[in-house]
């Protein structure tokens, strides 16, 4: 039997590592998912990349693809795309919880949004598995200005979005990955619900900024129509689904319900989160948003 370890948390609460045992990742190639899978075997874990196209092949649109993935796992991290707000995501959940449940998994670990109703849900069918579970409820990532939707219009130094002065805690995928990674390899963070924030609101104005003074461009913001947005999204060719979900997070999601600071990282790690200045600097550095590089 390994050798284990305690800590003590800045709450008080004890953690101990645990015994390594198989995790599967889904969405192994995501922005949270490749950053979990990297820091496990970092730790010398056996993980598997559970996707389309990773090491195990798993399709959300195809569920005969789900058991075999899960054959043999104690541990699975769920990431579901597009977003758990979409149409189908509880009833998909519901069933990868049966099926998990089949296979003999022993934890889950959901990755959830703030503030939505039907992710939220989500997050029901999981705690109600009869297994282990901790679910990580995080805010909009700073990621996305950097390799997701607003990585472009960053580039090209103009960037219109239908949202004015709502602040949002924008969370670092590397402290998502840090507290799910610690969800599954340490005691302590058991049916618990940690709210993943950064350490401040700032509104996507504000953020473009902090971006532009990390790099040293010249990038604009200007607040548009929600109407006039998804015009434009329509005018790139996205799908109809994918336009709704930009819609309602943009109209529903950032109305200012979630215009407060989770503890979520700092209970389940006992740190500070990551804040924004520091990751748009870390991610200039290391050449997120260098001219030539296409993401």
């Amino acid at each position: 039997m390994e050798a284990t370890t305690t800590a003590r948390l800045a709450n008080g609460r004890i953690k101990s590592e645990k015994e390594k045992h198989p995790v599967l990742v889904i969405g192994g190639n995501g922005k949270t998912g490749r950053k979990v899978v990297k820091r496990l075997e970092a730790m010398s874990w056996s993980v598997k990349n559970a996707s389309r196209s990773g090491e195990i092949h798993f399709d959300w649109h195809d569920t005969r693809s789900w058991a075999g993935a899960l054959q043999g796992m104690q541990s699975v991290y769920i990431t579901y795309q597009p977003d758990l707000a979409v149409a189908g995501a509880t009833e998909a959940i519901s069933s990868l919880a049966e099926v998990a449940v089949a296979a003999g998994v022993k934890k889950l670990v959901l990755l959830s949004g703030r503030g939505e109703q039907e992710a939220q849900e989500c997050e029901t069918i999981v705690m109600n598995t009869g297994l282990d579970w901790t679910i990580v409820r995080a805010s909009w990532f700073c990621q996305n200005f950097s390799e997701g939707s607003f990585y472009e219009p960053v580039m090209a130094g103009q960037v219109a979005l239908p949202a004015g002065n709502v602040g949002e805690p924008f969370i670092d995928a590397d402290d998502i990955a840090a507290v799910v990674v610690a969800a599954i390899t340490e005691t302590g963070h058991e049916r618990e619900i940690y709210e993943v924030t950064g350490p401040r609101l700032l509104t996507f104005r504000e953020a473009v900024a902090e971006i532009a003074r990390a790099t040293g461009k010249i990038i604009h913001y200007q607040r548009i129509s929600m109407e006039a947005y998804a015009t434009e999204l329509a005018a790139y060719e996205l799908p109809a689904d994918l336009i709704w979900l930009i819609t309602y997070l943009f109209t529903e999601v950032l109305d200012g319900r979630n215009e407060k600071i989770g503890d979520g990282v700092e209970r389940a790690l006992g740190r500070k989160p990551t804040d924004f200045t520091d990751f748009a600097r870390k991610a200039a550095a290391e050449g997120a948003w260098a001219e030539g590089i296409v993401r």
